[in-house]
Parts: C-alpha cells; structure tokens; sequence
C-alpha cells in the first residue's frame, strides 16, 4: 500500500480495531503513533513508496531471573510498549534504518562478516540478522526503513531484542516468504547480539519479544527450547504488573551482566559442563567447600540464586495455572530477595553513592507495606524493578512513585496477546 493510502488507513476505526490484540485499550493512542511514522518516513525517505508496517514487543521477565544463559526455565511476557517501523524495498542493496531520535544507520550487504568497529552499535544488530537469515539460504535486499518505540532503551523492558525481532520479522517477510517462525527470528535476534554486538545474552528477550503472550520457557535443549503459551487473563488476579524506572542506564555495564554467566559457568566446567542446567543440584552443594576456594564466594552464591530461582519458575507457572495469587506473589518475592543476595544484581560493583535500583526496590516495599509484590527486573544492576500491585492501590503506588523518583517513572503495562508481527 502507498505511504498516502496508509495515512488515510490508519486515521479509521477499522486501523484502531486492528490493532487491539497489540495494544487493548491503548490502541486508540498507538493508532496516533503510526500516523507519526508515517509523517517522519515521508520527510525522510519519500511520499509514494509502497510500504509496510512492522511491530515487535518489549517483554517482561515475570521468572527466572538470569537463568536463560545456564539452559534453566523462565516465565516471560510480551508487553503493549513496542518498536514500530514503516518499510519499503530498495534496489541499492542496502539496508537504511532511521530510527526516531538518532542518526542514519546503513549498511552495505555486500559485506556481512563482523566487524570490531561496529560492536555494541545499532548496525552490528542489523548486520548480524541479516548475515544469520542469508545463512539460512535467504537472499536478503535492501530496504529502508523508519523506526520509533515507546521500549525506553535501557529500561530493562529489551529494546535491543525487540529491535532486533523487528529486524527479523521485516526481513523474513519481505525476503524468506515468512518462513522463520517465531522461535527462530528469536534465535537470529540472539545470535546477532552475541557474535556481531558482544553481548553474550541468553535467548529469553528476544524469545519473549517474538512469540508474545505470557509464556513459559524451558531451555534445557537451546536449539529446541520448550515454549508454552499460558492460558490465563492476568486481568483477573486482580493485580497490575508495574515497571519503574530507577533512572540509571545499562550503558558501561556489559561487563557486569557477563560476569554473571562466566562464573556459572566456570563453576559448570569444574564438573566438565557448559553450564549449571547440566549439573545435579546435589553435587554441587556437595562441592561447595572446593568450590569457594577455586572461584570465590559470589561465584558460588550466584549458582545457588540459579537453583532455587529455576525451581520457583513452575512452581510460578501452577499457582498462575490454579488461580493461586498468593502463592504466586509469595514466590515473586523469594526471586526478589534470591536475586539481592545471591546474584548480587542490584548495585554494580564498588558503587557507592549511586545505587538507584536499591532506592527504587526499598521505595517499592515502603509503598506496598507487605501487599503484591516486587523484584528486580530484568538483568539488573539499572534498568527498571517490577511490582505486581493490587487494583485498589494503583493509583496511590503510581502517583507516589513518580513523586519520589520523577514523573513517568511508573509505567502501567498490559501483557501483549500477539510477539513480533507484519501489522500491515
């Protein structure tokens, strides 16, 4: 459809109720947001392309917090904050992305091999997805591209997976005749971030981002990771999922989130593993002792954070398949206090004076007063805390919060029926 037939399109009720399984009541708002992609693709690029539109999901972790990258379980959910993009077809080979905000970003595929100067950039993500489906026998052309989200980077709500499953679903639409499904654009959202942007992530955001929904994931075979979508209206838990901003950026902490990985997992090669899923629960408390002494004691308190954080995710999974709110809430916060004193997730190493995530989890049990429950969000360290916060005081938490840490530091969300997606 031309960029004109668009703007007249999206400006309708039929646009708006389309676009419900994505964003419930928001979807009157959310329509808005892609009349202004179109406006910005056409002071951008040009008014009479054909162009399609594109949507991927931030997502939450509900469970399992940095079990992704030892093979363990998470609970996961898509969420209606997303990365929008209006795409149309270029002949230059050539891959041209604008997104809101931030310079060109182009890449040329005549070279898709990875590049150090290109690392923990924008265009490494681009390069690496598209270097993964050509793998795949798909002949990948160019496009351009504009792109916006309402995924905050360095919220903890993954823009760099929802980027990434964006890049996937454009790609695999317009030049794989969608034959990636969406447990495979995650795995090439996670490839791209591992080899071409450095970040050794486990595969739960990208996983999240793409199949949408809450689901429930079992990675013990990585390459055919057990996924399962959850049948149940969270609306009536009587609870809203909360995320709050604590204001402190991921930026310069790439370091801190793999060390997480690598002490596990040194900790896995002591019993000739690859990592802790592989390892009886029962020998390696039994090694505990050799244990602190070869590799330290956060080392060693970060695998049992693992253990016990794997454990409550189906335990997570039948309170919510049951209707046991109580229980569920009782096991968000034993995650919660597993992550602080075990993982050692919320203050980077040697901080003193800036610990926000601590302030925003303390602020989080003030205001609640023993009701619902929080937990760190996410890989930690920055980024954002998650509360599950009764209807009746949602209000009051929301209001309070933004006084306390700064207007729009609470954000109300509603978990996203439907992942990555070619809204049209």
């Amino acid at each position: 459809m031309k960029l004109k037939e668009w703007k007249e399109r999206v400006a309708t009720a039929e646009f708006e109720k389309k676009l419900r399984p994505l964003y419930a009541e928001k979807a009157h708002r959310n329509a808005a947001r892609y009349g202004a992609l179109l406006d910005l693709y056409e002071k951008t690029f040009s008014s009479d392309d054909e162009i399609t539109l594109f949507s991927a999901p931030g997502r939450t972790e509900i469970g399992g917090n940095h079990t992704d990258h030892e093979r363990g379980c998470v609970l996961a959910a898509s969420v209606d904050l997303d990365t929008i993009a209006a795409v149309s077809l270029t002949k230059d080979n050539k891959i041209s992305i604008l997104s809101e905000g931030y310079p060109m970003c182009t890449i040329d595929l005549e070279d898709m091999s990875v590049r150090e100067e290109e690392i923990n950039t924008t265009a490494s993500l681009i390069r690496g997805v598209a270097a993964r489906f050509a793998s795949l026998g798909c002949k990948v052309g160019g496009f351009r591209a504009v792109v916006t989200s309402t995924v905050l980077p360095g919220s903890g709500l993954s823009s760099s997976a929802a980027f990434e499953v964006l890049i996937g679903n454009i790609i695999n639409h317009l030049f794989f005749q969608d034959k990636a499904d969406a447990v495979k654009i995650a795995q090439i959202g996670q490839y791209a971030e591992n080899y071409y942007f450095g970040k050794p992530s486990g595969l739960m955001d990208q996983m999240a981002s793409s199949v949408g929904n809450l689901i429930t994931i079992d990675f013990e075979d990585p390459e055919n990771p057990v996924v399962k979508k959850l049948k149940i209206d969270f609306e009536k838990t009587g609870l809203k999922l909360c995320i709050i901003n604590c204001w402190a950026s991921h930026a310069d902490l790439t370091g801190e989130y793999a060390a997480v990985p690598i002490e596990e997992q040194k900790v896995a090669g002591y019993f000739g593993k690859q990592v802790l899923r592989e390892v009886p629960k029962v020998d390696f408390m039994n090694a505990i002792p050799q244990l602190r002494k070869e590799f330290g004691d956060r080392a060693v308190l970060r695998c049992i954070h693992f253990y016990g954080d794997n454990d409550r995710v189906p335990q997570q999974v039948e309170a919510l398949e049951k209707g046991e709110t109580s229980r569920f809430l009782e096991l968000v916060k034993e995650s919660g206090r597993s992550s602080w004193m075990y993982l050692q997730n919320i203050v980077p190493l040697g901080a003193n004076e800036h610990q926000e995530m601590a302030v925003a989890l303390a602020l989080c049990d003030e205001l609640l007063q023993g009701k619902g429950a929080f937990r760190v969000h996410g890989g930690g360290f920055a980024g954002t805390c998650q509360a599950f916060v009764p209807k009746d005081m949602i209000d009051a938490f929301t209001e309070r919060m933004d006084q306390l840490l700064g207007a729009g530091s609470c954000h109300v969300l509603n978990i996203r029926q439907i992942g990555g997606t070619v809204v049209g």
